[in-house]
Formats: structure tokens, C-alpha cells, sequence
């Protein structure tokens, strides 16, 4: 089992901002390191009663970062039709989710520690983009994670019509939100277990809707199309925000039990597992019932379910959507708290942020995250999604950079998974998620761009802030002393070539 770096931190073992905050950007950030740099020592025993997450766990932990299930694929009924939608979820995997799932398992594995996506772009980019890639991706899982108390209420709403708005809305958002953030400080390894209980759960209404839905099943339904009326805007979308975030399992890294193995596994069981939520059902839902289009939005597989099975089977649906939006609001929090946990560790957050609670949890973290989503509770689902989908993208196309880069600039590097392609390969797979990416953007509305890139401003200007507040010692900062100097091994490959 590998140990997790962590630091301890004090007045002496501090390092300033601005020593590795270089304005070169071809310096890799992970070897800007100076031999009289007061460095933070890893303090092992901090650690050594938390518990890592195991393959099963992480598996489901995967499967909630990204999808939970079927919910919030209807809309895609609705803006193309039956063909085009199920088409898109067997397509759409091999263009975006297979991609993004190698290049995580590769970079997860040559970087396994908290911190994910961000160390892969600061080791490749410089410090000063890894902290824009840590500000847009922190703030687009804090958006994405204040849908799932939406999409929770959207369902109960057809049961219990006071949720559907005013106060007992709000109080109903608060609530959750204070009772699953509970459980995400009670540690990591519990959120894992949870998970798996409330993946079986959510998943079995689905697999018992198909069998009962053999009977009714007409495969003419399943290839209706009309392209003079498709949503374009709204398809893509609702196909990109639910396969997306493969990434995000990245900033557990360091809590995995033997991450150089478990992690890329884990991920081709993930990637098995969330296209089957997605297809099975679809085919289910518009094979067994007349289409009507216009029905099919937020919370339609209760009414499918109704339909097939009766009230009971309804019901189960809406509490199994009730159990994945919980299951995906404690799987994203846990990936959004460790990820500042892990800037922390990397000097780039003030020290504060990287302190666990006994449970090994990180506590400022987990009160950021919390608090931004009932700050943006309030925004309907359409446009979180749209929000989101905007700022991943940005980050998204700094990660393919870092990742063919450091293929370029670090062959020599310890990759204890590697994609089995040089570098024209990775250049050509990272092509279509890009032209995805473009397409996506394009197809934003000006309000949500405007939105985006103000937040794009924002995290221009608390990076230099921050290095101003380390000048003026405001605060302390701490940089692990247990970082892969890359720049070493570079050179050690180059010496074997001389040879």
C-alpha cells in the first residue's frame, strides 16, 4: 500500500508564494525547488489509522462523479428523439469519456497524490495555470454539485407538491445539504461504502423496469428521428454534462489503495458501468412507450416507470433518484474538498486549507465546497448545466495541453499506466474532445459566457492577490517537501541516449 504524502506544517516549515510562483511557465511547478526552501517534512503518522478506498468503492465512487445513474438523460430524449439519444450515448463515450478516462489513469498514476488535475497542469504549464485550472475546476464541481439538491426536490416534487417551491424548498435544500456534508467529514472510506449501497440501489428499479417492460417493447420506436426539429444546443449539453468528469476521481488519488493499479482499473470498470445506466434504460423507456417528446424532461422515468409497472415501481424510481443525487452530492463534494486539500499541500492555498479533521477529512474544504452549493441552489437545472459545462470545458483543454506535453517534455517519467501511443497518438485523441469542446462552447448563450468568463477574471486576479498576501505574510503557506522532480529524471533519460 502506498503511503499518502501529507504535511504537517508550522512557522518554520514555510514556503513563499512568489519562490515557485516563476514567471516562466516552461519550469515544471512540481520541480521549482530551491535546496535552502524551507520545505514541509510528510508526517506519516498522521495518516497512518485512515483508512484508503478499495477497488469496489471507487469504482461507485467514479460511477457518482459522473453519472448515478439515468437521471438527467431525458432531456436528451427531448431535444433529439429516440434514435439520435441513444445513438449519442454509445457514440459519445468513445469521443469525450474513453479519452478523458486514459489520460486520467496515465497522469492519475504518474501524479498519485490529492490534488489530481491540478499538479498534472502545474507540472506541465507552470504554477500560475495550475491555479486557474484548480479555481475553474473547484468552481465548476461546486456548480454541478448545487444541481443535485434541484434535481433531488424535481423528483419528490410530483409526490410531495410543497417541495416544489417556496420556503419548504429551501429548507428542504439546506437540510440535505447540511446532512450529506456531515457525512462527507465522517471520512472517505465511508462515503465509499455509502456509495456502493446507494449505486445497487438506484440501479435495480431500472433493471426491474426492463424486464417487466420486454413485453411492450417495440424496436421501430427506437429509430425515430427527425432532424428538422433537434435541439442542438440542448442535446449536446445534456450528452457533454452527463459524460463528463472522469477526471474528478483524480484529487482522491492520494487516499487509494494502491492508486498505480486500482486507479486505472477502476476507471474501465467505471467506464463500463456508467454507459450501460445510461443505454439500458433509454432503450427501456422509448421502446415500451408511445413518445411524446415534450414529456420527456427532469424526473420522466417516474412517470415511465408508472406506466409500466404501476405506482410501486414509480416510487422506487424517485427514491432511487433521491439516493443517486445524494450518492453524487457526496462524491463530488469529496473530489472538490480533497482538491483544495491537495492545492494546500502544494503551496498554492494557505496551510489552513490542507488540516484534516480525526477522520482524515478535509475540514475547510468540505465548508467551501457546502457553502457554495446553497449559494447557487437557487439556479435552475438548464442553467447550472450550461454554467458548468462552459468552465470544465476551459479546464478540460489545460489538461490535454499537460497531458501532450508532458508526454513530449518528460518522457522519461515514472508512468506506471501508460496510453499504448506515442506522441502523434496523443495528439490525435486528444482532437475530437477538443472539436467537442468547441462545439459546446459556440453553442453557449452570451449570458452564460459572460458569466464564465467573469469567474475566468476572478481566478486571474487571486493568484497574484494571493502571492501579495504571502509577501506581506498575511498568511502562511506550506509546500510538501515529497514532490517528483521531473527535471531529474529528464535528464537521466537524456544521459542513457548520449550513451
Amino acid at each position: 500500500m502506498q503511503k499518502r504524502r501529507i504535511i504537517t506544517v508550522d512557522h518554520s516549515a514555510s514556503i513563499e508564494m512568489r519562490e515557485y510562483s516563476s514567471s516562466n511557465d516552461d519550469v515544471p511547478y512540481s520541480s521549482v525547488r530551491r535546496d535552502d526552501d524551507d520545505e514541509v517534512p510528510s508526517s506519516p503518522k498522521a495518516t497512518d489509522k485512515i483508512r484508503k478506498v478499495s477497488m469496489l468503492p471507487l469504482v461507485f465512487l467514479i460511477f457518482y462523479e459522473v453519472s448515478g445513474g439515468p437521471f438527467g438523460v431525458e432531456d436528451s430524449v427531448n431535444a433529439a428523439g429516440p434514435l439520435l439519444a441513444l445513438l449519442g450515448f454509445v457514440i459519445f463515450p468513445f469521443i469525450w469519456s474513453i479519452p478523458e478516462a486514459l489520460i486520467t489513469a496515465e497522469m492519475g498514476t504518474m501524479f498519485p497524490e490529492n490534488g489530481g488535475y491540478v499538479v498534472w497542469v502545474s507540472s506541465a504549464l507552470g504554477p500560475f495555470w495550475g491555479f486557474q485550472q484548480g479555481w475553474m475546476k473547484w468552481l465548476s464541481g461546486v456548480i454541478d454539485n448545487a444541481l443535485y439538491p434541484v434535481l433531488f426536490l424535481d423528483y419528490l416534487k410530483s409526490g410531495i407538491p410543497a417541495l416544489g417551491s417556496g420556503l419548504p424548498r429551501v429548507a428542504a435544500i439546506l437540510v440535505l445539504t447540511i446532512l450529506l456534508t456531515y457525512l462527507n467529514y465522517r471520512g472517505l472510506t465511508i462515503v465509499g461504502w455509502v456509495a456502493v449501497l446507494m449505486g445497487v440501489f438506484s440501479i435495480l428499479p431500472f433493471a426491474v423496469m426492463g424486464l417487466i417492460s420486454i413485453p411492450q417493447i417495440e424496436p421501430s420506436r427506437w429509430l425515430v428521428m427527425d432532424l428538422g426539429n433537434v435541439n442542438w444546443n440542448l442535446y449536446l449539453k445534456t450528452l457533454f454534462w452527463n459524460l463528463n468528469y472522469w477526471d474528478s476521481i483524480s484529487t482522491l488519488a492520494g487516499e487509494v489503495e494502491n492508486p498505480n493499479k486500482t486507479l486505472p482499473k477502476a476507471l474501465y470498470y467505471g467506464v463500463i458501468l456508467v454507459a450501460c445506466s445510461y443505454i439500458f434504460p433509454l432503450l427501456t423507456g422509448t421502446g415500451a412507450i408511445p413518445l411524446e417528446r415534450e414529456k420527456w424532461t427532469d424526473g420522466y422515468f417516474s412517470d415511465v416507470a408508472k406506466a409500466l409497472g404501476g405506482a410501486w415501481l414509480r416510487w422506487w424510481v424517485q427514491a432511487a433518484a433521491a439516493t443517486s443525487n445524494m450518492g453524487m452530492f457526496l462524491a463530488e463534494m469529496s473530489s472538490d474538498s480533497f482538491q483544495l486539500l491537495g492545492m494546500a499541500e502544494r503551496g498554492m492555498l494557505p496551510k489552513f486549507f490542507a488540516k484534516r479533521s480525526r477522520y482524515g477529512t478535509p475540514l475547510l474544504g468540505i465548508l467551501f465546497s457546502a457553502s457554495g452549493v446553497v449559494l447557487l441552489s437557487w439556479l435552475s437545472f438548464q442553467e447550472i448545466v450550461a454554467a458548468e459545462n462552459l468552465l470544465y470545458c476551459v479546464g478540460m483543454i489545460l489538461e490535454f495541453i499537460a497531458f501532450v506535453r508532458m508526454r513530449t517534455k518528460y518522457p522519461a517519467a515514472s508512468r506506471p499506466y501508460k496510453i499504448p501511443i506515442g506522441t502523434v497518438g496523443s495528439i490525435l485523441m486528444c482532437v475530437p474532445p477538443t472539436l467537442l469542446i468547441c462545439a459546446v462552447v459556440a453553442l453557449s448563450s452570451l449570458k452564460v459566457a459572460a458569466v464564465s468568463f467573469v469567474m475566468l477574471l476572478v481566478g486571474f486576479i487571486m493568484h497574484p492577490f494571493l502571492n501579495h498576501m504571502d509577501r506581506k505574510r498575511w498568511v502562511k503557506f506550506s509546500i510538501s517537501s515529497d514532490l517528483p522532480d521531473l527535471q531529474q529524471q529528464t535528464r537521466e533519460y537524456e544521459e542513457t541516449l548520449l550513451r
